[in-house]
């Protein structure tokens, strides 16, 4: 299905085209490009026009170019435009103002691509629903999903992050969403913020992009619920959590090491759903989520038994087996890979996760343990040390094991651990890898976390690599 004509494309960004072109799709990446994407030529880490000729081999349908790339003929297909990003905002505004749909963005501390995912699961099976990919969230990943967004969607989930003061508000406004979520407020990248406080207040400009009859839905079991109340001003509310004033509320959840399962009261009325993953924190953000679901008019009845079908990805609380011995299948560790990203809240709320998860006891190994690897927090700012050592603080860690820790700033929680709690510490992921070996024994469960500039994913794949993988049951 043609997703951009050159005409169309041209109008929408004001660019020009020599040649006639329909193209599918959008891309940003040669490595993903597929035949008949319109190729756009980012400067990132490295200029994208040095790959437009690539992407033309490789089948594009056409570049959005602000020059003439190397190695292009002059009939080739491009659409030149003044600058690329600008570019694409502009075909991302397009995309959205053709479209029908109704559109959710999701924003918060923790939760963001697990909450659209989930909001991908329940909205899915009621009508044509578009979301962004991974964590395509910031100043080119809201325009290129609004860009990809094909014109008969109904449902569109639109992730939106930040890194800075002054970041959501302008996608929020490209993406003008009927319903806003804010999964929570945690400290993130405080380096940036002077306080918490501040944080909500970014995170609250999301529902600016909202029109006046626009719905705001809240977490109202926050410190800063306030601010966010208030920024939300007259619109139209949803508050979800555990608190009594709560209109979406937890009445009861249940964790077991696999499941959390969660007794829901809206007004009068109970909803029992669940989801597979464990942890509190998920939980709460697909209560959230069937608040969206409410406020986007779709059926809560059907979102939360298709809710069920939802289960954490790699590197946010997804979990495997790893079997030990390949000729024996009795001799098996738990790998919990949440090595995406990491703040306080999201640490803590992994930890907790963690001292749930079933240790199976082996007869040939010692008893079994929970052992937690964690990378360092990035952009904590001045108490980012004292942040860091803090977590020896957390109740869970008296129910793990043992902590390895990555990085100089965790090396402040590895200090802060009691003697018989310190596992390894190491400089880098890659160091952590070289000393880890023999480790592990059968049964235990590991869970990995981090910033993602630490790179705990190698240590997931080391992990992998040491055993090996049992096939996943995605029933």
């Amino acid at each position: 299905m043609t997703l951009w004509t050159a005409a169309a494309a041209a109008a929408a960004t004001g660019g020009r085209t020599m040649v006639d072109w329909a193209a599918t799709g959008v891309s940003i990446d040669t490595r993903t490009l597929q035949p008949g994407d319109l190729f756009v030529a980012l400067t990132a880490a490295r200029d994208g026009h040095e790959f437009a000729a690539q992407a033309l081999e490789k089948g594009a349908a056409a570049a959005l170019v602000s020059r003439m790339p190397d190695g292009v003929p002059d009939t080739a297909p491009l659409l030149l435009v003044d600058d690329v990003q600008t570019g694409l905002e502009a075909l991302g505004r397009a995309g959205r103002a053709r479209c029908d749909a109704r559109v959710v963005a999701v924003t918060g501390s923790v939760g963001k691509t697990s909450t659209k995912e989930m909001l991908l699961t329940m909205l899915g099976p009621q009508g044509h629903t578009h979301a962004s990919v991974a964590s395509y969230n910031n100043h080119w990943g809201v325009p290129l999903t609004l860009a990809r967004m094909p014109q008969d969607t109904e449902y569109a989930v639109i992730e939106i992050g930040m890194n800075h003061p002054g970041e959501i508000a302008p996608l929020a406004g490209m993406a003008r969403p009927h319903v806003a979520m804010i999964t929570t407020v945690a400290p993130a990248h405080l380096a940036a913020f002077e306080n918490v406080e501040a944080i909500a207040r970014e995170k609250a400009a999301v529902f600016e992009g909202l029109d006046a009859d626009g719905i705001a839905i809240i977490n109202g079991d926050l410190d800063t619920t306030p601010i966010l109340l208030e920024a939300a001003g007259k619109r139209a509310q949803l508050v979800f959590g555990e608190s009594a004033n709560c209109d979406y509320r937890a009445d009861s959840i249940t964790l077991t090491p696999d499941t959390a399962v969660v007794q829901a009261i809206v007004g009068t009325q109970a909803h029992l759903f669940k989801v597979r993953a464990p942890g509190k924190h998920f939980a709460l953000n697909a209560l959230g989520a069937l608040a969206v679901v409410d406020a986007m008019g779709a059926d809560v009845a059907r979102a939360c038994l298709d809710l069920a079908e939802w289960s954490a990805v790699a590197g946010r609380g997804a979990r495997e087996t790893i079997y030990v011995d390949r000729n024996d299948k009795t001799k098996t560790l738990t790998l919990i890979d949440d090595a995406y990203n990491a703040n306080p809240a999201s640490t803590a709320a992994a930890l907790a996760v963690l001292t749930e998860a079933n240790v199976s006891p082996d007869t040939r190994a010692a008893s079994p343990r929970r052992i937690a690897i964690l990378g360092d927090m990035k952009e904590l700012g001045p108490i980012e040390a004292q942040m860091h050592a803090d977590l020896a603080q957390l109740p869970a860690v008296t129910a793990i094991d043992s902590v390895f820790c990555v990085g100089p700033l965790m090396r402040h929680l590895f200090r802060a651990l009691p003697a018989e709690k310190q596992g390894l510490w190491a400089e880098s992921s890659s160091d952590m890898i070289m000393v880890l070996g023999d480790k592990f024994q059968p049964g235990d469960v590991v869970l990995v976390k981090g910033s993602l500039s630490m790179g705990m994913a190698r240590i997931v794949d080391a992990l992998r690599k040491m055993g090996h993988a049992a096939p996943q049951n995605n029933e």
